[in-house]
């Protein structure tokens, strides 16, 4: 709890930062399905924050069905088994997957270090 009341501090210090937003080319493909429960999970969690976060500056959500159709152009490893998937993208490239919705603290951390191996200009958060 207190992780993410420091979070959400950080959040709000951080609104009034420029960030680099669309110039690199990063975004984030959520592969879900009906009846998942950690689907909901995450929405419920996350879904409502994650646009306003640096991660959700530097990578935007695309929600994509498991069974479903995918974007155009989007060149992934083998094909997302599991729901949720959370495919990052650069250049429309698999560069990081996320399986699974193990909590708040694993995904932010995940997803993070999968944006700064990456070359993400993502501020650190201590």
């Amino acid at each position: 709890m207190m992780r993410i009341a420091i979070r959400t501090i950080l959040m709000c210090a951080l609104a009034a930062t420029p960030l680099p937003a669309l110039a690199e080319g990063f975004r984030l493909l959520m592969v879900e399905q009906a009846g998942c429960v950690h689907c909901r999970m995450w929405k419920n969690d996350i879904g409502p924050i994650y646009p306003k976060t640096p991660e959700g500056a530097l990578a935007p959500l695309e929600m994509v069905q498991l069974r479903g159709d995918w974007p155009e152009g989007v060149v992934i490893g083998a094909r997302p088994v599991f729901t949720p998937t959370f495919l990052l993208l650069k250049d429309n490239v698999e560069v990081a997957r996320i399986e699974g919705y193990p909590g708040e603290d694993f995904f932010w951390g995940l997803l993070g270090m999968a944006l700064r191996d990456n070359g993400a200009a993502l501020p650190a958060i201590q």
